[in-house]
């Protein structure tokens, strides 16, 4: 009985900690989402999914601005980043993919 008394006693402590430091637990999740969305980015088969992971991994640096207190830099990192090249990427990416796409009998008309 005793070690069961033990694991619940570490499982409390544990939980406490979490409890009190609950910025450091979100701050970790949100790091692992953009380490995990930075990977997609590189090895995504589709150009147009790796441009909105690529979205993703500015989202989650604005929020780390959020995090700092910075929240002009933040703001401007989703304005900027999320809003314009994000959109911009994706614009590119449906304009072009057209002319990749056609076979070389095609022609313009």
């Amino acid at each position: 009985m005793g070690l069961m008394l033990d694991i619940w006693n570490g499982f409390c402590n544990v939980m406490g900690y979490l409890w009190t430091n609950s910025d450091l637990v979100a701050f970790v999740v949100l790091a692992a989402i953009a380490i995990a969305a930075a990977l997609y980015v590189v090895t995504a088969k589709e150009v147009v999914h790796s441009a909105f992971y690529l979205a993703l991994v500015f989202v989650c640096v604005a929020v780390t601005y959020f995090f700092l207190e910075a929240e002009f830099v933040g703001v401007i990192q989703m304005l900027v980043y999320v809003g314009a090249i994000t959109i911009l990427f994706a614009f590119s990416i449906m304009l072009t993919r057209r002319y990749i796409m056609r076979s070389e009998g095609d022609s313009d008309e």
